[in-house]
């Protein structure tokens, strides 16, 4: 099932490859909604090949949703509280002191000092503050500039499934091939031979997310080091998406640029966003030697130049909050991972506990659901609650098709009468999900 394109102009819905249940269950939302499921860009003469694949991503596509049911929204990654206050104070602070204009380009010095001492307080890695970090509009240009700045058209960029979707966009738009290796339920292990085998003559570099978004594992020493030993005996580069780092709850992250061979050549890059509660801040940082660093920042200097002037100094306060900080904020998101995991176990979902991240992937098969798209668009109204199906972060359909993505960055009160509403679901397919 596919809703391809679903554009409102007027009183005209025009709707391709439709499914009778979906469009039974949303067409009242589609009405009054410019996009569904997988907006894509078949016939669009203006849009470039390797993007007409891509529409709207599927978190704005929820979140939505969840505003126009009202329902609680438990899709996309982004808390309902502001961080700690302090952090907030210190960006009224910098916005009243003047630092409103144009920052260096490679971010502000204060900032940049911040990020180097917080890889040696928390790693033992030592950067060059003015030659090794840069800070970027989130993680997510900087993988962008990272994978634009490396990728010759054709060149191969191997990463695992499910990967978050801008991972795919950003490959395609860097004229790259992705080439993908799946972690599988129930622990999300992925097969040696099977990363081996993805790795060919034109395979640029490994694009690592650790701790995982959506799956929440955190990447074992023995993974890490198969996968840096692939790096070195291959000449591949190593891109490190680690902006879930302090939310580790079993296990330890230990950063790949730690291995032997891989300080050299690995882009490790972070965010504010996830640790410290200000997502829409947009402040991310990478962290490479000299020669990588400058490759990133040429192709980055021509995306956002540079961004978030302020916010860069209210980072550095972050940067610089204490220890227990960090350990208070892991302590109160994993009583909220228990919350939610409880209130899916008892709703009849099978869960798989998530190591790290703020999200938990559940199997809807139980339940008498199959496909998770279906499961997700029904879902706000049956129950109040909106989720995120996880096939649309596979290649490989079937492997995600079942399951679906919850989030818990949210307050305790909100949790539990999401928990509250998912009990609910066990009349599924009494009620004609199938």
């Amino acid at each position: 099932m596919t809703i391809r394109r679903s554009v409102i102009h007027g009183k005209e819905l025009k709707i391709c490859e439709q499914n009778s249940f979906v469009l039974k269950s949303c067409y009242r939302d589609a009405l009054k909604s410019t996009t569904l499921f997988d907006v894509t860009h078949p016939g669009d003469p203006y849009i470039k090949e390797p993007l007409r694949e891509f529409g709207e991503t599927i978190f704005a596509e929820m979140s939505a949703l969840a505003v126009k049911t009202g329902a609680i929204n438990l899709g996309q990654g982004f808390p309902d509280t502001d961080g700690p206050s302090e952090i907030a104070e210190a960006a009224v602070k910098a916005i009243r002191d003047g630092f409103n204009q144009y920052p260096p380009g490679l971010g502000i010095p204060e900032l940049r000092n911040a990020v180097a001492e917080h890889q040696e307080r928390f790693y033992g890695i030592n950067f060059d503050p003015n030659s090794e970090v840069l800070i970027t509009a989130g993680a997510t240009e900087a993988i962008a500039a990272t994978l634009l700045s490396i990728c010759e058209p054709g060149d191969e960029v191997v990463t695992f499934e499910p990967y978050y979707d801008s991972y795919a966009a950003s490959i395609a738009l860097a004229g790259g091939v992705r080439k993908v290796v799946t972690l599988r339920t129930p622990d999300y292990s992925f097969d040696p031979e099977e990363l081996k085998n993805a790795i060919g003559p034109r395979t640029k570099a490994i694009l690592l997310n650790s701790p995982h978004n959506p799956t929440g594992k955190v990447f074992s020493s023995d993974e890490l080091q198969f996968i840096a030993d692939l790096c070195n005996e291959r000449n591949l580069l190593a891109i490190c998406d680690e902006v879930y780092e302090h939310l580790v709850f079993e296990g330890t992250h230990t950063p790949l640029i730690r291995f032997p061979g891989m300080r050299d050549r690995t882009v490790q890059i972070s965010s504010a966003g996830k640790t410290f509660s200000f997502t829409g801040w947009k402040i991310g940082w990478v962290c490479a030697q000299p020669a990588l660093l400058e490759t990133v920042r040429t192709a980055k200097q021509f995306l956002t130049f540079v961004n978030g002037a302020p916010f860069q100094h209210a980072i550095v306060t972050a940067l610089n909050l204490p220890l227990t900080y960090f350990e208070e904020f892991v302590a109160d998101m994993r009583q909220k991972r228990d919350c939610l995991m409880g209130g899916l176990t008892a709703a009849g979902f099978t869960v798989f506990p998530p190591s790290g991240t703020y999200f938990v992937t559940a199997d809807i098969r139980p339940l008498g659901a199959i496909d998770g798209k279906s499961f997700c668009t029904a879902l706000p109204e049956r129950c109040g609650v909106v989720a995120v199906p996880n096939v649309v972060f596979y290649d490989n359909k079937e492997e995600g098709r079942h399951l679906v993505r919850f989030a818990f960055c949210k307050r305790m009160e909100v949790l539990e009468e999401a928990v509250n509403r998912l009990s609910n679901v066990t009349d599924w397919t009494i009620r004609g999900s199938r």
